[in-house]
C-alpha cells in the first residue's frame, strides 16, 4: 500500500483502538499520540486497550470514549499478575478476544517499547478481525500489520524519547498534533478532597510547597533513602528563610519509605494520611511548586501537568526522561547503564547512589527561581 493509500484507508477509519498494555507512565508517555489520533479523526471512537495499572487514566482522558483493562501475558505485569493470580490466562485471552471481535474495529495501533515485541498484539488484532493495523516491527510480518513501521531504535543514549517515538509512529499514516505534551486532566472534586487532605495534615492554605515522592516501582529506579531524606532535610531548613513547605506522599505499599523519610529528619515534612488516589496525586502535584521524584508515574504526571520536576533518574533505559516541561534531570554516568533491570544488577547502584544530596537541593533550589510567579 502506497503513503497516500494508508492515510486515505486511516483517514477513514471510525472505530479505532489504541493499545498500550504496560504500565501508567507508559500510557502517559502515549497520549501525545493518542491526541494526534483524535485531533486528526475527529469523528472516530476511539477505545484504549491496557493494562490495569494504566486504565486508572481513564477518568482523566476524557477525550477517549471507552478504556479496557487487560492483564495481557506477554507484558510483565500481566505476567505477574496472572502468576500472582494462579488463574488459567487462556480464559481471560478468550474473554478478551470476543471483547474486540464483537466491537468490530476498523482499525489498530499498537503502542510499544524498542524492546518490547508487537507481534503477540498484533496476532490479537488479526483474531479479532481488525482490518488495518499499525506498530514498529523488528521481525518480518508478512500479513500480520496492514501498515509496519520498521523498528529503527537501538537501546541507548541517542535514541528517541518514547513520546517522539509514537508521535512519529502515528505520523506515518497521517496522524498529526500541534500540542505534543503529555495529557492528564485533574478532575475539580480530587483537587477539592486534596486541599482538604493538606489542610488536615496541617499545611496552611495557599501556602506554596515542594512535594517529594520517595517511590517508584522498581527498586533500581528508587534514590536511596538516606540521600532523600539528606535532601529533604535542607530543603526543610529552607522553610525558616521563607522557602516553600516540603510536603511527602508515596503510593499503596510505599508507607515504610515515607517513615524512614522521616525518620532521619530533624523535622519531618508534612505527611498525608494514607496514599492519594491517582486523581488527588494529580491535584497534588498540580498544585506543587516542584516535584522531587524518582523515574516513576508522578514523574510524568508532573510533565502533564505542568509541574517543575527533579528527577533522580536512574539508568535504566534512556528513553523515559520528563519532557515538555522544566526539569533537572540527576544521575551518574556509568558502564552498566541501559540494563533494563528491576533490581541493579550490580548490586551498587552507583547511577543513582552517586548523586549527592546537595546537588538535588540545588535543582531543586534553581526551578522554584525559575517557576517563582
Amino acid at each position: 500500500m502506497s503513503a497516500a493509500d494508508a492515510h486515505l484507508a486511516w483517514a477513514q477509519a471510525r472505530r479505532v483502538l489504541l493499545l498500550r498494555l504496560d504500565g501508567l507512565g507508559d500510557v502517559l508517555m502515549s497520549t501525545p499520540a493518542m491526541a494526534a489520533v483524535r485531533e486528526s479523526l475527529p469523528l472516530a471512537s476511539l477505545t484504549l486497550l491496557t493494562s490495569p495499572a494504566g486504565a486508572a487514566l481513564a477518568p482523566h482522558l476524557p477525550w477517549l470514549d471507552r478504556v479496557l483493562a487487560y492483564d495481557a501475558p506477554w507484558v510483565k505485569s500481566g505476567a505477574d499478575a496472572q502468576a500472582a493470580r494462579g488463574t488459567v490466562q487462556d480464559e481471560a485471552d478468550q474473554a478478551m478476544l470476543q471483547v474486540l471481535r464483537r466491537e468490530r474495529f476498523d482499525a489498530a495501533i499498537i503502542f510499544s517499547a524498542c524492546t518490547q515485541s508487537a507481534l503477540p498484539a498484533a496476532l490479537l488484532c488479526r483474531l479479532a478481525g481488525i482490518p488495518l493495523c499499525l506498530a514498529h516491527a523488528r521481525e518480518q510480518v508478512y500479513g500480520l500489520l496492514s501498515d509496519r513501521r520498521p523498528e529503527s531504535d537501538v537501546l541507548g543514549p541517542a535514541m528517541r524519547h518514547e513520546v517522539q517515538r509514537q508521535l512519529d509512529l502515528v505520523a506515518s499514516v497521517g496522524l498529526h498534533t500541534s500540542q505534543v505534551r503529555l495529557r492528564f486532566e485533574v478532575l475539580a472534586a480530587d483537587a477539592v478532597r486534596m486541599a482538604g487532605r493538606l489542610a488536615d495534615a496541617g499545611l496552611p492554605t495557599g501556602r506554596p510547597y515542594v512535594l517529594l515522592h520517595p517511590g517508584a516501582s522498581a527498586p533500581s529506579r528508587r534514590y536511596p533513602p538516606r540521600a532523600f531524606a539528606a535532601a529533604a532535610a535542607r530543603l526543610r531548613a529552607d522553610e525558616a528563610g521563607g522557602g516553600p513547605a516540603v510536603v511527602a506522599c508515596a503510593g499503596p505499599g510505599e508507607g515504610g519509605l515515607l517513615q524512614q523519610l522521616g525518620a532521619a529528619m530533624p523535622r519531618p515534612p508534612v505527611l498525608l494520611d494514607g496514599p492519594p488516589s491517582l486523581g488527588e496525586l494529580g491535584a497534588l502535584i498540580a498544585g506543587a511548586r516542584v516535584l522531587v521524584a524518582n523515574n516513576s508515574g508522578p514523574m510524568h504526571l508532573a510533565a502533564a501537568l505542568g509541574t517543575p520536576v527533579v528527577t533522580l533518574y536512574a539508568l535504566t533505559n534512556p528513553q523515559h526522561t520528563p519532557g515538555q516541561v522544566s526539569a533537572r534531570v540527576l544521575n551518574r554516568e556509568v558502564p552498566c547503564r541501559d540494563c533494563l533491570q528491576s533490581t541493579c544488577p550490580e548490586g551498587h547502584q552507583r547511577c543513582l547512589a552517586g548523586v549527592l544530596p546537595e546537588e538535588v537541593v540545588q535543582a531543586a533550589r534553581e526551578l522554584l527561581v525559575e517557576a517563582a510567579p
